[in-house]
């Protein structure tokens, strides 16, 4: 093999290489412009029972509200701004200390300058074999 035949192999090999880069560079910013995102997993936050008297446990990320049988978790999260909201347990909502949107303890918006409701996260009910429970899985999204 002579060295021109070894000197257009490389060329071509290397040419390739950049094609394949730009197109990757290009491709990125397109796939994200149409939407494409890869959700993140899901993160699992066990609260311990028994809640308090209230019934509700307030965490970083969520509000979680037991009554009887009745379980669910809202996010803290507001959905005007993304301030983190408070539960007045006086009052029986949930606002938003930055701009007073308030929502029901269902996530409901009520009021104020928020448009939509706030996200509801699954729970699981963790129970011990005799059935008392020991604690409530919320998986966060």
């Amino acid at each position: 093999m002579n060295r021109s035949s070894d000197r257009r192999t490389f060329l071509r090999k290397g040419l390739a290489w950049a094609a394949g880069i730009i197109a990757l560079g290009l491709v990125h910013p397109l796939l994200r412009f149409l939407g494409f995102t890869v959700r993140p997993k899901p993160r699992y936050v066990t609260v311990p029972a028994p809640l308090p008297l209230s019934g509700y446990h307030a965490e970083r990320d969520f509000l979680l509200f037991a009554k009887g049988s009745s379980v669910h978790a809202v996010s803290r999260t507001c959905t005007h701004l993304g301030c983190r909201v408070n539960y007045l347990e006086d009052r029986q909502i949930i606002e938003c200390p930055c701009h007073q949107s308030r929502f029901s303890p269902a996530g409901k918006r009520l009021a104020g300058p928020a448009k939509r409701d706030l996200p509801v996260y699954p729970v699981e009910i963790k129970k011990n074999g005799d059935g008392t429970i020991s604690g409530y899985v919320v998986t966060l999204q």
